[in-house]
């Protein structure tokens, strides 16, 4: 039982989703001149028969881990708005903070992904994580020291964004690698790290919930200055946060590290270094570390040529993985920050916190959905359909109980604060499903006819995908000022 159980999984994990190891006799090993051994990881010794490569749970985990760290800048930086908009206040820095930060956080992100997408095939994805890592961790680490000084209102301003961009940059390569090294695995790993994306933000509003709770329940002495204790809880709050931060990233590197020293892991590297052909013999030519580099070199010569007919080819899954976060973002949270509870004794702060909570929640059970075999959908078209349905909740959130700035405006049709939580739970669910759903399908071999079979395209595919999702998030953020401006009647960038 226990041994069929291991095939069973060991069929599944090799589906080819990014750079695969085929299943049974599907199609042959794909080549990977981007991922390069170590001079400890290349001694592995190859089996001539080349069994498969048994992927556990262990490994699942950390690719799970790996998707909360790829995450979790972006949700720091989200989360800790209420330390930095009390460190900016009295300044009109103040009321367009969050709009500047997340405009410049997604062009950083979109523009060094260009760069990390490109030198992908020349590049050590593991080296890559761990490198992303450490300059999250040191970043995180100068938010934590951030608490215990401060500086003017415009000096801190620019402090963050900079840090903002930073990790949005340092991001950028830990979603590539992350991306390409899950892919190995087959298409469980990839759901895995988008699970782990979908958790962190779970659990960081999870953590707001509580904090809105707590701070709404407690009534403060008239002796004490208020607004004095606010910052010190608030920034005894943010180092706190700050710091678990910093530990669950130096903690992620100590994981990724142990990953690269599992017996699957080494087996899949190995096999992916033996397809790299050595010169010839008789041409006089030494074998050496530079072989690797210089064919990877040529490799990329046709990369843009390559890169461009798969934008073409995967155009449907390209659409639609981009089209969920455009909605997504331009809505998320400009209309739904601004649904206002109808129950007079709910408080407002508890009520924002909650529906970021119901969201997220929605988001990760949606990617939770394709872990199950009957629910997946591998159609380009259906999946295009789907994204583009999701513009219909763009109505749904405007006729919900929005505290326009003109009171004429839309009248409210949807006051119930159970249905908005509704609308708002299959807005994250959809979200979910049908983002990861065309990040696994969009390199698929084997559910992708488009790539009739190539496992050359695999890798170029997903990046594309991977590429076409930030770019999504990028329009989205920029639609966000719009629908902004559209609520509160005022300039989205000053007001």
């Amino acid at each position: 039982m226990t041994e069929n159980r291991r095939h069973s999984l060991s069929d599944h994990a090799f589906e080819a989703v990014y750079h695969p190891i085929p299943q049974a006799p599907v199609a042959s090993e794909p080549f990977r001149p981007s991922l390069e051994l170590s001079s400890e990881e290349s001694d592995v010794e190859l089996d001539s028969a080349n069994p498969p490569v048994e992927v556990d749970a262990r490994i699942r985990w950390i690719h799970f881990v790996l998707g909360c760290a790829v995450l979790l800048p972006w949700n720091v930086m989200i989360t800790a708005t209420p330390y930095f908009m009390s460190r900016l206040e009295g300044s009109s820095l103040q009321s367009s903070f969050s709009s500047y930060l997340s405009t410049t956080f997604t062009i950083a992100n979109f523009s060094l992904l260009a760069h990390a997408t490109a030198t992908s095939k020349q590049a050590s994805n593991s080296r890559r994580v761990l490198f992303s890592l450490t300059w999250l961790a040191l970043l995180t680490a100068l938010l934590t020291a951030s608490t215990w000084f401060h500086p003017p209102p415009g000096v801190f301003f620019t402090f963050v964004l900079l840090i903002g961009m930073l990790q949005a940059s340092a991001g950028s390569y830990l979603q590539t690698a992350v991306v390409a090294v899950a892919s190995l695995f087959g298409h469980r790993a990839m759901q895995a790290v988008m699970s782990g994306q979908a958790a962190v933000g779970v659990i960081i509003s999870g953590v707001q919930v509580l904090s809105a709770a707590a701070s709404t329940r407690i009534a403060p002495s008239p002796q004490v200055d208020v607004v004095a204790l606010s910052r010190t809880a608030e920034e005894n709050s943010a180092a706190l946060f700050f710091g678990l931060s910093t530990v669950f990233l130096v903690l992620t590197q100590f994981a990724q590290a142990w990953m690269t020293k599992l017996p699957g892991y080494r087996t899949l590297l190995a096999r992916s270094r033996s397809r790299v052909r050595p010169p010839p013999v008789d041409s006089g030519e030494i074998p050496d570390e530079t072989h690797t580099l210089t064919a990877g070199g040529r490799k990329t010569m046709n990369g843009r040529v390559q890169m461009l007919r798969l934008v073409r080819l995967n155009l449907p899954y390209n659409i639609a993985v981009a089209y969920v976060f455009v909605i997504t973002l331009s809505v998320y949270p400009p209309i739904t920050i601004s649904v206002r509870s109808s129950n007079p004794g709910t408080h407002q702060l508890l009520f924002s916190a909650i529906h970021f909570l119901v969201y997220n929640v929605g988001d990760l059970l949606g990617r939770f959905l394709c872990s199950l075999p009957r629910l997946l959908v591998w159609s380009a078209r259906r999946l295009l359909t789907f994204a583009l349905a999701r513009t219909l909740f763009i109505p749904l959130f405007l006729i919900c109980n929005i505290q326009w700035s003109s009171p004429a405006a839309i009248r409210p049709i949807i006051t119930s604060d159970v249905l908005f939580m509704l609308i708002l739970l299959l807005f994250g669910l959809s979200n979910g499903y049908v983002s990861s759903m065309c990040m696994m399908a969009a390199p698929s071999v084997t559910h992708n006819p488009r790539l009739r079979g190539r496992t050359e395209d695999v890798d170029v595919a997903a990046t594309v995908a991977s590429f076409c999702l930030v770019g999504g998030l990028t329009l989205g953020s920029f639609a966000s000022f719009a629908v902004r401006a559209m609520v509160c009647d005022c300039n989205p960038f000053a007001a």
